[in-house]
């Protein structure tokens, strides 16, 4: 049984029935239905059209969960609807089903988290940390959304910012967490540039592209993580870098200036240093000051501290930090990297050490633990 097909297939046949007129979280749950019958079907029977079949057996399970429902038997007019077995058209319908979940019934916020979950296919505790919110606060936003949705006709799509809002934490997602879904993100952040004039788009292609561009320099053989100023840039994708330069200065160059295009350019600070000594700080602190104009994300005040204690010095640094509640995620860790770089290391392997505790995956833990036995080691020589 080929897993990985039947979630290929998933968004193309929601998007069938929601097109038909099923409810969105209705039509879920017969996409759903259809998948476990896959399961138990195709091992002995393997359809020679896999897509058509799922299309047919989840139309037909809502169907059956429609009549069933005394209060919808107004939808049983739809029966002669069924679509007639057969070949279905290769179409990939994904990014359309992204614009369809953003609903104008939805908050952007909402949106967001229920196409996640749909869509995307990451887990609640996934999209709970993406937004910095407990996974039970999450898990209710999600089903509010569900609810709020359900049987409305989705022919009102969304707008443009709520799906980049979506394909952004998608590619985060992938590019640091458990699911590799960057590559999924990237491909259709290239279809909405091609389909939509918008800068921000071009902004958000341009900030993926810098940033997968150093993926392979940011894990060791041992699948340890590497950190930006220890990467070997020799291993950065060029072709990558100089394609998101390029979309970049072409997006600035309208003088809409956005959040993705600010992000943007920040990690093409990055990506135009030759070593990490020769990084413009003062040029990225002046970014993250219109990006924090932009956003007023806590997130993007956190990474300003780094970037002024690089600038102007760890103390510096560390003032920009005090300023933040530090119950922010990954301000344990910034505050130990700006003690070390102020030469307290008794602090900074402290901090290293409570932050580890803290982290949001094995990867980072793991380096977080090494980076306070490496201090520890040197203070006891």
């Amino acid at each position: 049984m080929n897993e990985a097909l039947l979630r290929s297939l998933t968004p193309s046949v929601l998007t069938v029935l929601v097109r038909r007129g099923a409810g969105f979280a209705a039509a879920e749950d017969a996409v759903q239905d259809a998948l476990v019958e896959a399961l138990r079907v195709w091992p002995a029977d393997p359809p020679r059209d896999a897509k058509g079949w799922l299309v047919t057996v989840a139309w037909r399970k809502f169907l059956d969960a429609t009549r069933a429902d005394a209060a919808r038997r107004r939808r049983e007019d739809r029966v002669e609807e069924e679509p007639v077995p057969g070949p279905a058209p290769a179409v990939d319908d994904t990014l359309q089903l992204y614009f369809l979940c953003a609903h104008p019934s939805l908050t952007p916020a909402s949106a967001v988290a229920l196409t996640l979950r749909a869509v995307g296919g990451l887990t609640t505790r996934q999209i709970a940390e993406a937004y910095l919110v407990p996974e039970a606060t999450m898990a209710q936003r999600i089903s509010r959304a569900k609810r709020t949705v359900s049987g409305v006709r989705f022919d009102r799509p969304g707008d443009v910012a709520t799906v980049l809002r979506v394909l952004y934490l998608v590619f985060n997602e992938g590019y640091s967490g458990d699911v590799d879904l960057a590559a999924e993100a990237i491909r259709l952040t290239r279809q909405l540039a091609a389909s939509i004039d918008h800068p921000e788009v071009a902004g958000l292609l341009a900030l993926m592209l810098l940033h997968h561009a150093r993926r392979a320099a940011r894990t060791a053989p041992d699948g340890s993580l590497v950190p930006l100023a220890e990467q070997d840039r020799g291993r950065w994708d060029t072709a990558l870098i100089a394609e998101g330069v390029g979309i970049l200065q072409a997006a600035l160059a309208r003088d809409r200036l956005g959040e993705f295009q600010a992000q943007a350019a920040i990690a093409a600070l990055h990506a135009d240093a030759p070593t990490a000594e020769e990084t413009d700080w003062v040029q990225i602190v002046e970014w993250y000051d219109e990006l924090a104009r932009l956003t007023d994300s806590p997130v993007v005040r956190l990474n300003r501290a780094v970037a002024v204690g690089e600038a102007d010095g760890p103390r510096a640094g560390l003032a920009a930090l005090a300023a933040l509640d530090a119950s922010l995620p990954r301000h344990t860790a910034v505050a130990a990297y700006l003690h070390e770089r102020d030469g307290d290391l008794t602090t900074a392997a402290r901090l290293y050490a409570e932050a580890a505790q803290k982290a949001p995956n094995l990867a980072e833990r793991n380096h977080l633990t090494r980076q306070a036995a490496r201090l520890n080691a040197r203070r006891s020589r």
